[in-house]
């Protein structure tokens, strides 16, 4: 064997004895500073210091004491060990140079993974076949010749499973979809969870679904979370041609405006299609709101149509039902009402019986009312100006907007929690009903105080908490 070093033994002995402590002190003193630093360099230097260093100390040791003319095993093992250790602090070295201080964004950041592994391999390879021509003086040329025969056999005999695996590897190499994007192919629409050398994992919300690399190499896909920002969902709603475009417009922005996965400050854009054909594109923070955003859309879009008399989808509101449903709740609150035959006849052409869907907004803190509206079926929650919630719920036989008698704003925000039927009575009625109706008009005053009252209670009892909180930022700071 070809000796390592030259030198004399005390050289020999020197170096493995003195200066391989020496080197290891030096070592674990910087390795302590780059980890505090939390350095990435502390991952090759650990291998130097616990493994390639006492190892080529042992190579030093063993072939001073073995300098002679045969052949002797044990040095050829301790060297080939102490190669392949030395192979993979090469590879750990290059690893930190190259992509453990790669810049956010930068190619060396996006290279996949997979390519990392597959090269090292390589190199791995590579460098174990001279290693063992080096220190074993084998014949490498007829194993690397018999490997590259094996895999072109392996090649045509797999080769369906073989182009899978290289297209996973181009997909994974151009980076179309990253883990956590959404994506649609081939009609279905999903998160990506995992993307590995063979298959692509979508989750639909209903199973995860497995979409093979090959067949995603050869087709198109939409990437949902791309470019960055928000993600526009886009609705479409039919009216009959006679609806006035304005109030069809002021309809769709204002239950869209509603929404609660709206983005915040996000424009709504309303685009007329023609034929009485109208398309919504709201703005979400991410495609997963995209289902239930557009859902809960048509679901109030129904109630809103409704109440605005719209002929959402053609169909027209039945005028004799409407009538039906407002006689008969006028029926039910006359009591309350103190209504007599001529005031009922002026009911019915200046109320309304309107519905509210789950989830929408009845009345706006801040907003000045123009009409009353008295419960008749459902449950109402009531928050304050600053979203905080007022005890109890507004139910059947309670009123709402009572505040704009007295052309107030409203103080509270009036939102449905169920499905909500009123009966909305115009600021005009309610005004001329109260002079002649007395009774009445104590009850909607008592329920406008009983709102102020509230009110006036959730913020004396929040303004403690926020002074405590001032204060502790001031102390913080």
């Amino acid at each position: 064997m070809t000796p390592v070093f030259d030198g004399t033994a005390i050289g020999w002995a020197i170096a493995s004895v003195v200066a391989v402590p020496v080197l290891m002190v030096i070592l674990t003193e910087v390795i302590g500073i780059l980890r505090r630093r939390r350095s990435p360099a502390v991952k090759p230097l650990l291998l130097l210091r616990n493994w390639v260093v006492p190892f080529g100390g042992l190579v030093g040791l063993l072939v001073f004491a073995t300098r002679s003319d045969q052949d002797l095993v044990w040095p050829r093992v301790v060297a080939t060990i102490f190669g392949f250790l030395v192979i993979l602090l090469s590879l750990s070295v290059l690893n930190y140079a190259l992509f453990a201080t790669a810049d956010r964004g930068s190619w060396r950041q996006r290279v996949p993974q997979i390519f990392i592994e597959i090269v090292r391999l390589l190199l791995v390879v590579v460098g174990v076949a001279f290693l063992f021509q080096w220190v074993w003086e084998a014949d490498v040329e007829g194993v690397i010749a018999a490997l590259g025969v094996t895999s072109i056999v392996i090649g045509l005999a797999l080769q369906n499973a073989a182009g899978g695996i290289v297209s996973g590897l181009l997909v994974l190499f151009e980076q179309p979809f990253r883990q956590g994007d959404w994506i649609t192919t081939g009609g279905t629409t999903g998160r990506v969870v995992e993307v590995n050398w063979r298959a692509l994992h979508i989750d639909t919300g209903s199973g995860l679904q497995i979409i093979p690399n090959s067949g995603l190499a050869d087709a198109s896909f939409l990437n949902l979370s791309r470019p960055p920002g928000p993600f526009t969902a886009v609705a479409t709603a039919t009216f009959a041609p006679a609806d006035p475009p304005h109030v069809v417009i002021a309809t769709l922005r204002e239950v869209a405006g509603d929404l609660p996965t709206l983005t915040p400050g996000g424009e709504i854009e309303v685009t007329n299609a023609g034929g009485g054909s109208w398309t919504v594109a709201i703005p979400l923070d991410s495609p997963v709101y995209a289902d239930s955003t557009l859902s809960t859309f048509r679901s109030w879009l129904w109630y809103a149509a409704r109440r605005r008399g719209l002929s959402l989808d053609k169909i027209p509101v039945d005028a004799a039902v409407r009538e039906a449903a407002l006689g008969h709740a006028l029926e039910s609150a006359s009591r309350a009402l103190h209504l007599d035959d001529a005031l009922r006849d002026d009911a019915l052409r200046e109320c309304r019986v309107e519905q509210f869907g789950m989830g929408e907004t009845i009345d706006r803190a801040g907003e000045m009312g123009s009409s009353v509206r008295r419960v008749l079926e459902g449950r109402v929650i009531l928050t304050g100006p600053d979203g905080e919630p007022l005890p109890g719920t507004v139910e059947r036989g309670d009123w709402l907007g009572t505040s704009a008698l007295t052309r107030e704003r409203s103080l509270t925000t009036a939102t449905a929690a169920t499905v909500v039927t009123v009966l909305t009575l115009p600021i005009a009625f309610v005004d001329r009903l109260s002079r002649l109706r007395p009774a009445l008009a104590r009850d909607l005053g008592a329920d406008a105080e009983l709102r102020r009252t509230q009110v006036r209670d959730i913020r004396a009892a929040s303004a403690p908490i926020a002074l405590r909180e001032s204060g502790s930022r001031a102390a913080d700071a």
